[in-house]
């Protein structure tokens, strides 16, 4: 395994010349059969971007500081002196080139500017990811995880709909996403064992979790540094258990350790590693609830919707943790290249980001190595 953590008005920019022009008229158009395909998006995401080919038809290239505007308004960001405003303005710039690019790599999905485009490539990877070294099979009591039966799966499946998955949560700038993976799992895994859904806290596991893994010590879970969901999992077997955030409440920073046993939540029994293969990890996801998954987030950066299905990404470079909680047959692709199966991802930046907080992964692939380090968790059934 590896360490992770630290980890729409949209604008479009292509190349230059025909290419900007022909690639900001056609996502343009892509965007509006989007919109009207998922009526239940903000349609302000897409002035920006509909504005776009405009602009290259009068050759406005100064259009990027109004569309930078509009971002901060919409994300309300505010910068302390002139000389950081124009540092984001360029960086916002770049971030726009860099989204027409992953359009390109993507083109199943819909880039652009979301609330990290005011952020390098390295600001994002060193507050919203990170990665460290891991052994690839540490699994409870040394077992190997038992095979799913994977014949008979419903086609399309939502762990949302049974109730079983907790409102789109934020972990700021802090490289805490291994946590929220960590509760996520755990929430639907107690709400399956006992039918209740508990918000549980991200914030004991930031400030008390220093669990190493088995194999590599230098991959130990480090607050908003990163951290893994299965030396989570172990930290809590041994801590006895996990608070409610309404009893230890996210504050996005590490602190002193503040966990009472008598107040723990839920328990951990056990965890296991699900096998890279997408069949058995939709079976273990059917039979048993939300799944801790660890994907490269390469792509997420500048994602506003669709199927992700990016034709390069890496799989070697896990950097996120995010939560699995179903998949669909038949995804939206906005440039009609077939209508994808797809992974239903939750993750932890918001509902400002993506589709509402979640993200659509292609499915089948093994996309952006998220077979690789994937988890299921058994919780206390009283």
């Amino acid at each position: 395994m590896m360490m992770i953590g630290r980890g729409t008005s949209t604008t479009l920019t292509c190349t230059v010349g025909v290419a900007v022009l022909t690639c900001a008229l056609t996502i343009s158009t892509a965007l509006q059969e989007y919109y009207n395909t998922n009526p239940q998006q903000d349609p302000n995401i897409f002035q920006v971007t509909s504005e776009l080919g405009r602009e290259f038809l009068d050759n406005d290239l100064l259009g990027t500081e109004r569309n930078f505007k509009i971002f901060m308004d919409k994300y309300e960001k505010r910068y302390a002196t002139r000389e950081e405003y124009m540092h984001r303005l360029g960086i916002f710039a770049k971030n726009m080139i860099r989204a027409a690019q992953h359009q390109v790599m993507d083109p199943t999905a819909i880039h652009g500017i979301n609330p990290f485009s005011d952020l390098s490539e390295e600001e994002f990877e060193q507050l919203y990811t990170g990665v460290r070294g891991g052994s690839p099979m540490d699994v409870v009591k040394e077992s190997a995880p038992l095979l799913e039966e994977v014949g008979g799966l419903p086609e399309s499946f939502d762990w949302r709909e049974k109730g079983a998955v907790t409102e789109v949560k934020m972990q700021g700038a802090c490289g805490s996403c291994w946590a929220f993976s960590t509760t996520g799992a755990i929430e639907g895994a107690n709400f399956i064992a006992t039918g209740n859904l508990v918000n549980l806290s991200e914030q004991q596991l930031v400030d008390c979790d220093n669990m190493c893994d088995v194999k590599d010590k230098t991959a130990c879970d480090s607050g908003c540094n990163g951290g893994l969901m299965t030396n989570a999992y172990k930290y809590l077997l041994e801590a006895g258990g996990l608070e409610e955030e309404s009893s230890y409440p996210y504050t996005g920073t590490r602190g002193e350790c503040m966990f009472k046993s008598e107040k723990v939540a839920v328990r951990v029994v056990n965890f296991t590693n699900i096998p890279n293969d997408e069949d058995q990890i939709a079976a273990y996801l059917v039979n048993h609830g939300p799944l801790a998954v660890g994907l490269n987030a390469v792509f997420m950066q500048t994602y506003i919707g669709g199927v992700s299905c990016p034709l390069i990404c890496a799989k070697k470079r896990i950097n996120h943790g995010v939560l699995l909680v179903g998949y669909g047959a038949k995804g939206f692709s906005i440039l009609r290249f077939g209508y994808k199966p797809y992974w239903i991802i939750k993750n932890s930046w918001g509902k400002k980001w993506g589709e509402n907080g979640y993200y659509r992964l292609c499915r089948a692939h093994g996309m952006c190595g998220m077979d690789t380090m994937v988890s299921a968790v058994v919780t206390q059934a009283s």
